[in-house]
C-alpha cells in the first residue's frame, strides 16, 4: 500500500531575523538557531536520531538569498501593506495528571500572521523561564501559522499555570489559565453500601418477626 507523506522546507528572512526549517507530515524535524549557529532536532526522546549534513550551512546561505529577494519583493510589489491576524491559544497537559509527578504543558498558539509571537509561562504569577521551549512556526493551510510552547513542570494542588501570548494582532497579551484538577473521593458507594446494609438489616428483622408468628399460630 501506497503511504503518503507531506515534507516541508521553510526559509524566510526580514530585516532582522531568519527562519529556515524542515518537516514532516506536520511535525518539526530540524531547524536552524541562528543565535547559536547551529542546526536543532527537536525530536521526543523514542525517536531514531538521524542527521541533515550540512543543513546549517546551507540555511547561512538560504538566509543571503532570502534577503535579496526580499528587497527585490519589496521594490516590485510597491511593499504591500502586510496582513496581521491575531493568534488563538489553548493550553493543556501532555499527559494525564497526577499530582506529585511529572509533566509537559503545552501552549499552542495558532492561526496567526506574520510571526513571531511572544510566550511567557507563569506559576502562580512568578515568571518561569527554565525548561520552557518554544518550536519555530509552522504554516496552515490558510498560509497563517502554529505554534507550541512547552514547560516541564510537577503539578501540585493549588498551583496556578498561566500561558501569556503577545502579537501585533492583538490589543492586549492573551493569558490562557490551567490548573490541576483534585478529585475528591465520591461518597455515592459508602452511602449506597450503608443503605443496602440498613435494608439487609431490616429484612432479616422482619423475617424473624415473621417467623416467629408462624411458629406461635401453629
Amino acid at each position: 500500500h501506497k503511504v503518503l507523506h507531506i515534507d516541508l522546507a521553510i526559509t524566510g528572512c526580514s530585516d532582522s531575523d531568519g527562519l529556515d526549517m524542515y518537516g514532516l507530515d506536520g511535525e518539526e524535524m530540524w531547524y536552524a538557531d541562528f543565535n547559536k549557529g547551529e542546526g536543532v532536532m527537536p525530536l521526543p526522546p523514542f525517536a531514531d536520531p538521524f542527521t541533515y549534513p550540512g543543513a546549517y550551512e546551507g540555511a547561512v546561505g538560504n538566509q543571503g538569498i532570502c534577503k535579496a529577494n526580499l528587497a527585490t519583493c519589496i521594490k516590485a510589489y510597491k511593499n504591500p501593506e502586510e496582513k496581521i491576524a491575531p493568534p488563538h491559544s489553548s493550553i493543556y497537559p501532555r499527559d494525564d495528571v497526577d499530582l506529585g509527578v511529572e509533566n509537559t504543558l503545552i501552549c499552542h498558539v495558532s492561526g496567526f500572521h506574520p510571526a513571531p509571537v511572544r510566550v511567557r509561562w507563569t506559576r502562580n504569577n512568578q515568571n518561569l523561564t527554565e525548561g520552557v521551549r518554544l518550536s519555530t512556526p509552522y504554516p496552515n493551510a490558510d498560509f497563517t501559522l502554529n505554534q507550541f510552547s512547552s514547560l516541564p513542570f510537577t503539578p501540585e494542588e493549588g498551583d496556578i499555570y498561566g500561558c501569556t501570548v503577545e502579537h501585533k494582532g492583538l490589543a492586549e497579551p492573551l493569558t490562557r489559565i490551567w490548573e490541576p484538577e483534585v478529585i475528591q473521593p465520591s461518597v455515592g458507594p459508602a452511602v449506597f453500601c450503608g443503605v443496602g446494609l440498613t435494608l439487609g438489616l431490616l429484612g432479616v428483622a422482619a423475617g424473624t418477626f415473621f417467623l416467629i408468628k408462624g411458629n406461635q399460630c401453629n
